[in-house]
């Protein structure tokens, strides 16, 4: 078992709340993460067929059959269970008495919003950290983290990493997205896809890729939408100081695990991906992705925006921090350069009375505190936040 860092935030939360809902990808570890966690309580999974007809057809007698404090695994497949477990909490204050955990955004916050706003804490489980592994003892290079991404499975059981997504492809994704919409044409979704994961990093335009597949652009962003629902894929915000002006701007895709994205271009082995013209990009999303679970492990936004002016000046990551934003550099080069912080010193021209110390994250293997940015290696990545969380 790999011990996972948003523990103990989980288990501090359930002491304050009656419910905790638990979301994040397929195969994240939600299940494992929950029964670790409370070991005193019932386990229930609703993705057993007999038990959710039982509770959708007599949610009261499902309810008394299995009382709190208990654990109800991929509840979106029965949101309407949570009107009752309202009813339940609101007249009794014990704390963490359910402990809900689901992989579909859009159903479960709807669900979640209808019922039990301001009464459950809300925590996001991603894949493996590279962090997690280290402390786990499991070392690799950056190429070797690319190509097995970081689910659970694939290092816990030492699985091809090939094989592993080509299964998880079919058996989840392919199945969670037809229970959310209907697809006439699996072959073109598939194809969608592979040309996202051909777009990591990149500025996504839905009309362009509409052309490219050969459906409206209107189903394209459906299909992003649920794709970003499941957590497959993450949508990077524009950085503005105007918050509405962040909304209005192309958004910037990443996968929410890079080992998909690379199984999706075609990448098989790690002598591949070294060649491939895509590298610099996976790596983005490798850094990227550590990041987001650098700050949702400890149960908070991510607060992460990327910077692009009108002169083409670029920055990969923007850190929000109050009033305080850092620009973090990511670059898959083993060597550091000088060039490297361009577009740091852009944006810190741009915002110089509100902007942080940069940060470069590569490929290499150095540490480095220089005048114009700290540098790190892409194994540190979570201490670029420390630089102004501190």
């Amino acid at each position: 078992m790999i011990k996972r860092q948003i523990m103990q935030e989980l288990i501090e939360v359930a002491s304050q709340y009656r419910v905790v809902t638990l979301t994040g990808p397929r195969q994240a570890g939600k299940t494992t993460l929950a029964r670790l966690s409370f070991p005193e309580h019932a386990y229930v999974s609703l993705e057993d067929p007999d038990l959710r007809n039982l509770a959708i057809t007599d949610p009261r007698a499902f309810l008394d059959a299995y009382p709190s404090p208990v654990i109800f695994d991929e509840i979106q497949r029965v949101p309407s269970l949570l009107s009752y477990i309202q009813t339940i909490v609101d007249s009794n204050p014990i704390k963490g008495q359910y402990i809900l955990t689901g992989s579909h955004q859009m159903e479960l916050n709807q669900a979640i919003s209808q019922s039990l706003a301001g009464r459950t804490a809300l925590l996001s489980l991603y894949p493996l950290s590279i962090a997690e592994l280290i402390d786990a003892k499991i070392e690799d290079s950056a190429d070797g983290f690319m190509h097995k991404g970081f689910l659970p499975a694939i290092h816990a059981e030492n699985l091809d990493p090939t094989r592993f997504y080509r299964n998880y492809f079919q058996t989840y994704i392919e199945r969670d997205v037809r229970q959310m919409i209907q697809i006439k044409d699996m072959l073109l979704f598939e194809k969608f896809m592979k040309l996202c994961a051909g777009r990591v990093g990149q500025l996504f335009v839905a009309n362009k890729l509409a052309n490219e597949v050969g459906v409206s652009s209107h189903t394209i962003s459906e299909w992003l939408s649920i794709l970003e629902a499941s957590f497959v894929v993450y949508r990077l915000q524009p950085f503005h100081k105007n918050i509405g002006k962040r909304l209005v701007k192309a958004h910037k895709l990443y996968f929410v695990d890079v080992g998909l994205a690379t199984y999706l271009l075609g990448i098989e082995t790690q002598d591949q991906l070294k060649r491939d013209p895509l590298r610099g990009n996976l790596f983005e999303n490798m850094v990227v992705m550590e990041l987001i679970k650098a700050r949702c492990n400890k149960g908070l936004d991510p607060h992460l925006y990327f910077y692009r002016d009108s002169n083409e000046n670029e920055v990969d990551i923007i850190y929000q921090s109050a009033r305080v934003y850092q620009p973090i550099e990511i670059k898959s080069a083993t060597t550091f350069q000088s060039e490297f912080t361009k577009g740091i010193e852009a944006f810190k021209r741009s915002v110089p009375d509100e902007s942080a110390k940069g940060v470069v994250i590569y490929g290499g293997d150095l540490t480095l505190d220089l005048e114009k940015a700290k540098v790190l290696n892409f194994r540190q990545s979570a201490q670029a936040l420390a630089e102004i969380e501190a």
